[in-house]
């Protein structure tokens, strides 16, 4: 479970990702504190994704290019 299925480049962009996301929460959470909350959410398991060197997508059998 949760066998790495990624390689250096799709964690680094997995993390500038994640870095941008829980950037951009707080901007969210002065909108509405739902998008802040899923940005924050979505962010953080990004951030799982791009430490961990797994992708969710990937492990479902979906080609990704990076």
């Amino acid at each position: 479970m949760f066998a790495p299925n990624i390689k250096g480049k799709g964690r680094w962009w997995r993390g500038l990702m994640a870095v941008l996301l829980l950037g951009g929460a707080p901007f969210g959470l002065a909108v509405s504190v739902w998008l802040g909350a899923v940005l924050a959410a979505v962010g953080g398991f990004v951030a799982f994704e791009a430490l961990r060197g797994w992708c969710f997508l990937r492990a479902g059998g979906i080609k990704t290019r990076i």
